[in-house]
């Protein structure tokens, strides 16, 4: 079974409270990754029919800071999927609700992962790609994939090489003082 990339697309609108916001007065971070991992469920639940987790979040970037009184309006689709997996993009703008001013507050890429009723993963419906942005964004999956299967692998080479890895920590700000 296929699905095309608009079968599973959703968006939200909510809008932004004082209760919402951090210490500096600015939206709280920390809620606005509770709603996008919210619509990444959403998203990758219409597309698999499944219940999904979130298996991993890639980067995070928070590029403009939410004010409260803004519209926030998330924006998710499935850019990639595998036997059980899903990657849905995400992409977060505001909206100045008087001056109708958006910004592109963050966008990320959410990895879900379809889950039956026995708590087994299950395969996925595969995606059927409508136009070159779909594929597009299919391929840089593919390559964010590749990419962190490669830093893993450089994290993990680390760990059993330290020494060999030492001197790229003298021209930073540190002491090394073992015992």
């Amino acid at each position: 079974m296929y699905r095309t990339t608009e079968d599973s697309r959703i968006q939200i609108s909510e809008l932004m409270k004082p209760s919402h916001a951090n210490f500096g007065g600015k939206i709280h971070g920390g809620y606005i990754l509770s709603l996008m991992d919210n619509i990444a469920f959403a998203c990758a639940s219409k597309h698999s029919r499944s219940y999904c987790v979130t298996a991993s979040v890639n980067k995070v970037n928070f590029l403009n800071p939410i004010e409260v009184g803004e519209l926030v309006t998330m924006k998710a689709s499935v850019n990639y999927v595998g036997k059980s997996s899903m990657v849905v993009g995400i992409r977060v703008e505001s909206e100045n609700i008087r001056t109708g001013k958006v910004k592109h507050c963050n966008s990320s890429y959410f990895t879900m992962v379809a889950i039956g009723e026995d708590g087994k993963t299950v395969t996925v419906p595969g995606l059927i790609l409508t136009n070159k942005l779909a594929a597009k964004r299919f391929i840089k999956s593919i390559i964010r994939k590749e990419s962190d299967s490669k830093r893993s692998e450089d994290l993990e080479n680390l760990y059993k090489n330290l020494d060999q890895h030492l001197e790229q920590l003298k021209n930073h700000r540190v002491k090394i003082n073992f015992k």
